[in-house]
């Protein structure tokens, strides 16, 4: 049973970019290597909330719960993590799908 990823974020003013997207270029291939498969991943984006108009989307399919919470919970993730939480606020939520 795959697993989905889900996640928006919006980066506040004053906030890096620069260190964001540092994350964002170490990010994939940790990703890819626990066999997530980006299948969003865009800066386009139509927000139907007022409240929050997210900046960034990224939507990842991971073959099993498993695999997508080593993936997020490795060594690997966990050195590159505290790029992404200083650069941007992100909201993130996993979903069971086919």
């Amino acid at each position: 049973m795959a697993y989905y990823f889900m996640i928006d974020t919006y980066m506040p003013d004053g906030k890096n970019r620069e260190e964001y997207d540092d994350y964002i270029e170490k990010v994939r291939p940790i990703v890819e290597r626990y066999g997530g498969k980006y299948l969003v991943r865009t800066e386009e984006i139509e927000s139907l909330s007022q409240k929050r108009a997210p900046q960034r989307v990224i939507l990842i399919r991971f073959p099993s719960k498993e695999r997508l919470k080593a993936c997020f919970s490795s060594s690997e993730y966990r050195a590159i993590q505290s790029k992404r939480e200083n650069s941007v606020d992100a909201r993130a939520i996993i979903a069971k799908g086919e």
